[in-house]
């Protein structure tokens, strides 16, 4: 609390910009370009073919004799992409079920 010896231009002051900190209920929350719905969408569409390219990769790999030691590369690649395909797909699961919930 504010003390009462304080006067009034200052009683004034630290209202007015005390003010600006509070959060009112009707404020929608800003989601950033690269978080939106298309964009995740996109992302996993673009890692859907990162993970069937490193799925081709590892079946070539292990197919042939001399790049039998490089199939860490593809496997890697497809956990990779595999693991941004589902953390996307949650946060949108996520996001479906907050705005359902309201």
């Amino acid at each position: 609390m504010i003390p009462d010896s304080l006067g009034k231009k200052w009683k004034f002051l630290y209202y007015k910009f005390m003010s600006f900190n509070q959060n009112p209920v009707f404020r929608k929350a800003i989601v950033p370009w690269y978080d939106s719905n298309t964009a995740c969408i996109i992302v996993i569409a673009f890692m859907f073919f990162v993970f069937l390219f490193s799925v081709a990769g590892t079946f070539e790999a292990h197919e042939k004799l001399e790049y039998h030691e490089y199939i860490w590369m593809p496997v890697l690649i497809a956990l990779m992409s595999g693991w941004v395909i589902v953390s996307i797909t949650i946060r949108l699961i996520k996001r479906y079920v907050e705005v359902v919930s309201w």
